[in-house]
């Protein structure tokens, strides 16, 4: 008997290893981003706010996995939520 795989976009198929993963969410508007994090090995919860540029998005969570690194703690995957608006389509790809 054949089984056909049906995607579900409401379950992860990857688990969620919190110590190894950044969790970032953006709240964007056209001039501005507000960023903040959960950052492993952190005690603080990063928030920043910047002008909309994803070459400074990019360095910034780098700098929190660099942060994290020291830490002791090895970042394996960066997961960011955004809205799906305007910049958000773009910003996914």
């Amino acid at each position: 008997m054949s089984q056909h795989f049906r995607f579900d976009a409401s379950r992860s198929l990857t688990a969620l290893e919190q110590d190894s993963t950044i969790i970032a969410v953006i709240e964007m508007s056209q001039t501005k981003w507000l960023v903040a994090a959960l950052v492993p090995g952190v005690e603080r919860q990063p928030l920043k706010k910047f002008d909309a540029h994803e070459e400074t998005l990019l360095k910034l969570l780098h700098r929190w996995r660099h942060e994290a690194g020291q830490a002791g703690r090895n970042i394996k995957r960066i997961v960011v939520a955004f809205e799906a608006g305007r910049d958000g389509f773009w910003l996914a790809r």
